[in-house]
């Protein structure tokens, strides 16, 4: 494996992947212990953290647009910079709040700041780098966020095994520290040259994006799409432990093979997207593709020694990165080929609220459908995948034609 293909070159693309190498290293710390923090030390329970959390990210999914379209009208650089800061801060709170009520609004403050950071990052990446090289930009950011987050979790695992108030602290407040270096290497970046003079732009409504259907259908197949998240970390660790006979520590090495396929072959993945068809196309494979790893996963269930399950599982877990690459790298390219230019922002924050809604309705349907109903569940999720897959090719063709020509980028199209 090349460099190269870990690597971004130089410029804002380089500048862009340490920002997110610096902090997503901090949020690797901080979903390793977060939970454990907020129950012993704090002392939550289970069911006030995961209404806080689901109040929180359903939050942080609703600012988003408005957020990002303050990214339009401000400069992305600026919004990213202060919503870096934001969080860091809101992280910080959490270290001191020891009442449910100030842990739910300083949670919501963190999901907020996090929704309107991504939607701001991503007019960022829009405005500093040509539409052609944008999805290989944003694999490249993909890599390196799960190559600092594998880093991060090794470090809380070292608060895990300490296990006391001071190991977690330092795991959140080397957190807080890491987006406030975020937030200085995104200074560095130069501020994006406006599309459109503010005297120029079409009049209108404000939130566009809320007005455009065909792009509110992409959404919501990407979001059907996303619920992979979910499926891995919340719903994957339960099914092992209470459905197979393979041995715990599976969950980890399942945990790490996914990590390190995408480090090492998002970019590769990437490559094979060149445009609209193409990534509409590496979407219905990703569709495809994650069915048969629900399949195998199901399958896993079968049979009482251990060393079958943990086979299959590892066989699974290919299968299904696989998939997750392919409909990383088409869904990228859908989300910023079909935003108008001037509008990357709001467009950005509305397209990624899709991970925030799936992290919160996530969790309770698939756990319901899959450690309820087993393979049938499995089966049903797959079907879920393999439909959002197959109508995003349409969605995409009705997209492209209801847009006016004025409102396209110039990019090369090598489909």
């Amino acid at each position: 494996m090349r460099v190269s293909r870990i690597i971004p070159p130089p410029g804002p693309p380089r500048t862009l992947a340490l920002a997110q190498l610096t902090n997503s290293v901090g949020d690797g710390a901080y979903y390793v212990c977060s939970v454990l923090y907020f129950s012993r030390v704090i002392g939550l329970s289970p069911t006030q953290i995961g209404a806080a959390l689901t109040i929180g990210w359903a939050l942080g999914a609703v600012v988003g647009v408005p957020l990002g379209h303050l990214a339009d009208r401000r400069g992305p650089r600026g919004i990213a910079i202060l919503m870096s800061l934001a969080t860091g801060a809101a992280i910080a709170s959490l270290l001191f709040v020891r009442s449910y009520p100030a842990f739910l609004a300083a949670l919501c403050l963190y999901t907020c700041c996090q929704c309107g950071l991504a939607a701001a990052r991503q007019a960022l990446l829009a405005g500093l780098v040509e539409p052609a090289r944008r999805t290989e930009t944003r694999a490249y950011l993909q890599s390196t966020v799960n190559a600092g987050l594998a880093l991060g979790a090794a470090l809380g695992g070292i608060a895990l095994q300490l296990d006391n108030e001071a190991s977690y602290l330092t795991a959140l407040a080397m957190d807080a520290v890491t987006f406030v270096l975020a937030a200085w290497v995104l200074g560095r970046l130069p501020a994006p040259a406006k599309r459109l003079p503010s005297a120029e732009r079409p009049a209108g409504r404000a939130l566009t994006v809320l007005r455009d259907r065909p792009y509110a259908l992409v959404s919501l197949l990407n979001m059907v799409m996303l619920l992979y998240m979910p499926l891995l970390s919340v719903v994957l660790p339960l099914w092992i432990v209470q459905r197979t006979g393979a041995p715990g520590w599976t969950v980890s090495a399942l945990l790490v093979l996914n990590t390190l396929s995408v480090v090492l072959f998002q970019v590769r993945m990437a490559a094979r997207v060149t445009g609209l068809r193409s990534a509409a196309r590496a979407v219905r494979q990703a569709g495809i593709v994650l069915l048969l790893a629900c399949v195998c996963f199901a399958v896993s269930a079968a049979g009482t020694s251990a060393w079958l399950p943990v086979l299959v599982l590892l066989l699974a877990a290919c299968v299904q990165v696989f998939g997750e690459m392919l409909l990383g790298s088409g869904s990228w390219e859908i989300g910023f080929a079909l935003a108008p230019a001037d509008k990357q922002g709001q467009y950005q924050g509305f397209y990624g609220a899709g991970t925030a809604v799936a992290r919160l309705i996530g969790p309770l349907l698939l756990t319901t459908l899959i450690l309820s109903w087993g393979t049938g569940g499995w089966l049903v999720v797959g079907a879920l995948f393999l439909g959002a897959g197959l109508a995003m090719e349409p969605a995409v063709r009705w997209a492209e034609a209801q847009r006016p020509a004025e409102m396209r980028e110039s990019a090369p199209v090598r489909d």
